[in-house]
């Protein structure tokens, strides 16, 4: 992935592209666009290369007098999110993981509804602290962060009480490759995966697993949760990534759903971890 700066400055360039083709849709030189919104054209020129970043007054005037203000709202979230969009891992990370953990407490709080999708570990909102610990433990050496490990795995341990208050519901889809990674000791993921089971008793959760053998319509992608609809977090190795334009909050719920249809339930997704428990003796 490219850096946090390089990959801001696409974004804005994306989004200047954007504005052009509106622009060029509505019939408009850049030279008119400016007279029409009683602005120098040379603004006209740094919104459509990146150069610059607009405001949400700007993207008003902009679509308005394009005659595009269906696109306000999606023009708007996409602006917004920009400068935001990238945080490096190590910069967030600076300060210790505990603040990685503390930092998500407002967002966790007001979302309704959880839709989780991991590829290869197990969630944090369904972590054990052994398991947390060893994961954490692994990050902070591999990346040369400051160890705070048992600090940033009670911090998560207290942000599962949403689990347990509220009417939040919480959708969690794992591939089975996530029970079958043996990021902890033995008796730790075992530990774990009889914590799930455990964990499909709360009716607040909806918990499937897509077995490595089913026939694919999606493949496996970046793991991402969904909060509520108003964003999406993709955590990627060098940075978290957050989403909050409409449409790509949309695509990713059209591929949480599809990953989720094909994804088993109940006793099928029981024996998918019982067989993963079962595993660790021949491990």
């Amino acid at each position: 992935m490219c850096s946090s700066v390089s990959s801001v400055q696409q974004a804005r360039q994306a989004l200047g592209r954007r504005l052009r083709e509106l622009r060029l849709d509505a019939g408009l030189t850049a030279r008119e666009l400016a007279r029409r919104a009683g602005w120098h054209e040379s603004k006209c020129s740094r919104l459509e290369h990146g150069r610059a970043s607009p405001s949400d007054q700007d993207i008003r005037v902009w679509a308005s007098v394009c005659g595009a203000e269906d696109q306000i709202p999606d023009l708007t979230a996409t602006a917004r999110g920009i400068e935001g969009m990238y945080v490096e891992w190590r910069r967030q990370s600076s300060a210790g993981l505990r603040q990685v953990q503390r930092a998500a407490v407002p967002l966790y709080e007001r979302t309704r509804r959880f839709r989780v999708y991991e590829p290869g570990v197990v969630p944090g909102l369904v972590q054990t602290a052994p398991y947390a610990r060893a994961l954490m433990g692994a990050i902070v050496a591999f990346q040369g962060l400051p160890d705070d490990t048992d600090a940033a795995v009670a911090a998560r341990i207290e942000r599962q009480s949403v689990l347990h208050h509220g009417d939040r519901t919480f959708a969690l889809v794992l591939e089975e490759s996530a029970l079958r990674a043996r990021v902890a000791p033995a008796e730790t993921m075992a530990a774990q995966l009889g914590h799930l089971l455990g964990v499909m008793a709360n009716p607040r959760v909806s918990l499937g697993v897509v077995p490595a053998h089913v026939t694919r319509t999606v493949w496996p992608v970046e793991g991402f949760w969904i909060f509520d609809d108003e964003r999406v977090v993709v955590e990627l190795v060098t940075a978290e990534v957050t989403l909050q334009q409409p449409s790509e909050i949309s695509l990713y719920a059209r591929t949480f759903a599809a990953l989720a249809d094909i994804a088993v339930y109940g006793a099928g997704a029981r024996a998918l971890i019982t067989s993963a428990i079962e595993a660790l003796d021949h491990g």
